[in-house]
């Protein structure tokens, strides 16, 4: 595959600019940011890093057009004038899947309907025969419709990005990989200090941060779509692996904790540890949050605590927020990192955030409290 593509990497939204970031740290610092979208051309290597690096985004896409429909023969002619034989092969499987927001067309399983048939014409046409068999590699298709303009677009990923391939078990009130990579992302923790999930589940965040620390990417378990795409040579992936693997790091200066109440909670932490190859950079126990300590200073709390509208009864959330704020106040020095969904959460913690940020856990709108600790002193200050 020559020349540049036109590329988007989705991702869930408030989580625009933590994945324009990790573009730009791949090297690919011109983009364009727009609701759950982040935009990007490059050439074809870029497919196979972005999948393998990218730890906040949920797919990456490449764009093969746009254009206005207001109706269904516009979307059939539009969709059938671009250049699909170019990718899907005679016997490519091409599932297609919609959205369709503030459009005419509305329908989106008709949407779905018109641009799978407008794409087979085209592709009977290249390729002859009245027939396709679709048993070969799957080119997943998307029509998304907003405001009359619609963009069709190849899914690269198959799996959604958050699929690490790790988590055997998700728990009763999962957060998405994808999601805990942004909370650490978005966060002043770094391998060189201490970090603590109080309420880890089946490790999440403890884990995704255990992968930060040490460098390692996201999507080095497992395999994407386009690998068997003829478009993409298997050298490109070859490539981009073998980059990926020399970002590794050692194992962490110190290990990152994960407790949690939930004895089966934590057995499923452990294993999922072992299983995503951190297991030495993890130290995960059953434990209260009323127990809480540490000695050290200058640490992180990150953590998605339970906030009634998933798990439990909200009159069991009060004491527990409550609880979080004697528990955590004496760790004076640290930095603090929130995420939940119950709006009195700072009233309860007994604390007003530094900052807050609105994110989405699947389709529960939640807020991020930052509460910002003392800057650590530098290591030339503290020796």
């Amino acid at each position: 595959m020559n020349g540049q593509l036109d590329l988007i990497a989705t991702t869930a939204f408030g989580l625009e600019a933590v994945v324009a970031r990790e573009l730009k740290e791949l090297g690919y610092a011109e983009h364009t940011i727009t609701d759950g979208r982040v935009r990007w051309a490059a050439e074809a290597a870029a497919v196979c890093r972005a999948n393998l690096q990218l730890r906040a985004a949920s797919r990456v896409v490449i764009v093969i057009g746009e254009f206005e429909a207001r109706d269904f023969g516009e979307l059939f002619e539009q969709t059938k004038a671009l250049p699909w034989d170019q990718w899907i092969p005679s016997k490519g499987s091409f599932p297609v899947r919609g959205r369709s927001v503030k459009s005419q067309l509305h329908s989106v399983p008709d949407c779905q309907r018109i641009v799978k048939k407008a794409i087979a014409e085209r592709l009977k046409q290249s390729h002859g025969g009245e027939w396709l068999e679709e048993s070969g590699p799957q080119y997943g298709i998307e029509i998304s419709l907003l405001n009359d303009r619609a963009m069709l677009t190849l899914d690269t990923s198959g799996d959604a990005l958050h699929r690490r391939g790790y988590r055997t078990y998700v728990g009763e009130a999962p957060l998405r990989e994808t999601l805990a990579a942004a909370l650490v992302r978005l966060s002043y923790w770094n391998r060189e200090r201490p970090l603590v999930d109080p309420f880890c589940g089946t490790g999440t965040i403890a884990i995704e941060a255990a992968l930060i620390g040490r460098g390692i990417a996201p999507g080095l378990g497992r395999t994407f779509a386009a690998e068997g795409w003829p478009q993409f040579d298997s050298g490109l992936w070859t490539s981009a692996r073998e980059e990926a693997r020399r970002m590794i790091q050692p194992a962490l200066p110190i290990k990152i904790i994960g407790t949690d109440i939930d004895a089966r909670a934590v057995a499923l932490a452990r294993k999922h540890a072992v299983a995503a190859g951190v297991a030495d950079d993890v130290h995960i126990q059953q434990l209260p949050v009323a127990e809480l300590r540490s000695p050290k200073k200058y640490g992180c709390i990150i953590t998605n605590p339970p906030y009634g509208e998933r798990m439990g009864d909200q009159r069991d959330i009060e004491p527990l927020y409550r609880e979080m704020g004697r528990a955590f106040s004496a760790l004076d020095t640290w930095s603090i990192y929130v995420l939940t969904a119950f709006p009195a959460f700072e009233r309860l913690f007994g604390r007003t955030a530094d900052r807050r940020r609105k994110l989405y856990n699947s389709n529960l709108a939640c807020t991020y409290y930052q509460f910002f600790g003392p800057k650590p002193p530098s290591k030339r200050t503290s020796s």
